[in-house]
């Protein structure tokens, strides 16, 4: 697990209890790994909403974040890295849907390289300086179409997407290594589910495994 530094120590805005509350519950919904669950208590969650939201940030909850967007409830951050660590460490990940940062950071302090693609340019812009804040520097960001995937040629041991595309984008599944995993949510409105997608040498296998409600994915960029 990286170790995360503060550049400086951000204003306490809630309890050293209510994280640990937030850790208890998570942990009583089923997610089980120790190293999650410390990111969880680790990253200020306070630093990635806006100022009038920040006391509630150690809820389970979504809170907006502007541009018709929002930042998922912790428990759906930490299920969704559970499955895509599934018990081994993480070398390369690729984040579709950077959003507040929140979920970048979580990886970040789990992996050691994570890339990050967001579509809304302003949302990108503070997501960078949350980062720079936290003294995150094993993050690149690209503003970009995330389901066209990362524009270099490159393959990544996990793939996570933070908004619902319709189906599998098969760009992304191409863009992992052979036995790499693949966390979405797919469907609209009420009818989404989580998916856990697996690159396999003659295609991929899936899983779906619970229901979810996450923002569309979108095309092209703003």
């Amino acid at each position: 697990m990286a170790a995360l530094k503060w550049k400086k120590r951000a204003p306490v805005i809630t309890t050293p209890r209510s994280r640990r509350r937030l850790v208890e519950f998570i942990r009583q919904q089923g997610v089980c790994n120790e190293h999650v669950l410390a990111s969880i208590d680790a990253i200020p969650r306070h630093l990635f909403v806006d100022e009038a939201l920040a006391n509630h940030a150690y809820e389970n909850t979504a809170l907006p974040i502007g541009n018709q967007q929002t930042i998922s409830q912790p428990y759906t951050v930490a299920r969704m890295t559970e499955l895509l660590m599934q018990g081994r460490p993480l070398q390369k990940v690729l984040e579709i849907g950077t959003g507040s940062g929140y979920q970048t950071a979580v990886l970040a302090s789990l992996a050691s390289q994570v890339y990050t693609i967001e579509r809304i340019e302003s949302l990108l812009e503070q997501a960078r300086r949350r980062f720079r804040t936290l003294d995150l520097n094993n993050i690149r960001t690209y503003h970009g179409d995330g389901g066209l995937g990362w524009p270099d040629p490159m393959f990544f041991d996990g793939i996570m997407v933070t908004a619902a595309p319709l189906g599998i984008p098969l760009k992304l599944i191409e863009q992992l290594h052979i036995g790499g995993r693949m966390v979405l949510p797919i469907g609209q409105g009420d009818q989404q589910a989580l998916v856990l997608v697996v690159r396999t040498r003659t295609g991929h296998a899936k899983k779906i495994l619970e229901q979810v409600s996450f923002v569309p994915l979108r095309s092209g960029i703003q």
